[in-house]
């Protein structure tokens, strides 16, 4: 029984004592509670201020990187937009410039075309001028050719009536050419007493003291009726030296042979190297 006493008497205290242990823990926390609410509030306050800190730096930071990108724009705008301008400018000058020597030739090129069109309308002038002359003296050459032509026609009649004019030559040449070629002429002159043309056969022999050569000649035949003009080249045979011509002419049963040196007169100056660069064979009459 004692035991038990002791027991519960030691129990009550320390239940007290537990009672008051707690209630000065309670205490002391409320205390310390107490005491620590000033630093928590101080560290949030310095909290919200860092934060505000930290966003008014990158608002700052924002607005400088803005700000010098507008600038770094604005100035590399800037200087293309220079560059540009100055691209441009250079090439309006240049175009200014072709378009002044484009213009400057086609100044000259008006120029020129408007000495030419004068030159042209000159020439058209002299042209138009000589072609009226040209015009009148062909009128003139028909007016006497038809002159001489009744002229003639007059004398034929006359001859006709007087029992024609026998066949003879009227003129004879033999000129020397490049390359040992020479050129023959002979104009020939019949007139029968009825009228009619008839044919005529001319034979051209060289001749020298051991051979003779006669000369082929194209045509070989014509037809005579009043005056025929026998033209034409040969070549030389080689070592071949005449020393005379003879012509012989058959026509209307009539036969004529004409006899002639070979003299070929002075040299001829000035000679053309090649047959080639010959004009056409004369046709004009053969002066004696």
């Amino acid at each position: 029984m004692r035991v038990q006493l002791v027991l519960r008497f030691c129990s009550q205290p320390a239940r007290l004592s537990c009672k008051d242990s707690i209630i000065p823990s309670l205490e002391c926390k409320q205390h310390s509670f107490r005491n620590n609410n000033v630093p928590i509030s101080g560290i949030a306050s310095s909290q919200r201020g860092a934060s505000t800190l930290v966003l008014a730096l990158f608002v700052v930071a924002v607005l400088v990187t803005a700000v010098v990108g507008l600038v770094f724009g604005h100035k590399l705008g800037y200087q293309r937009g220079l560059h540009s301008m100055e691209t441009e400018a250079k090439q309006a000058i240049i175009d200014s410039t072709e378009a002044t020597q484009a213009l400057e030739d086609l100044r000259l090129s008006n120029k020129i075309a408007t000495n030419q069109a004068a030159t042209a309308k000159q020439e058209l002038a002299i042209s138009l001028a000589n072609l009226k002359e040209l015009r009148e003296s062909q009128q003139e050459l028909a007016v006497e050719n038809k002159q001489v032509s009744q002229l003639n026609e007059l004398y034929s009649d006359v001859i006709r009536e007087k029992g024609g004019m026998p066949l003879q030559v009227l003129g004879a040449k033999i000129s020397p050419l490049p390359e040992n070629a020479f050129e023959y002429g002979f104009d020939i002159g019949m007139l029968s007493s009825d009228g009619q043309a008839k044919r005529l056969r001319p034979v051209l022999t060289l001749l020298n003291n051991d051979d003779l050569v006669e000369v082929p000649l194209d045509p070989a035949y014509h037809m005579i009726e009043g005056i025929v003009r026998i033209r034409g080249r040969f070549v030389m045979p080689s070592g071949f030296r005449p020393l005379q011509a003879k012509l012989t002419l058959q026509a209307g049963g009539q036969k004529v042979e004409q006899l002639y040196d070979w003299k070929l007169g002075d040299s001829v100056d000035n000679m053309l190297p090649s047959l080639l660069d010959l004009p056409e064979v004369d046709e004009s009459p053969i002066v004696p």
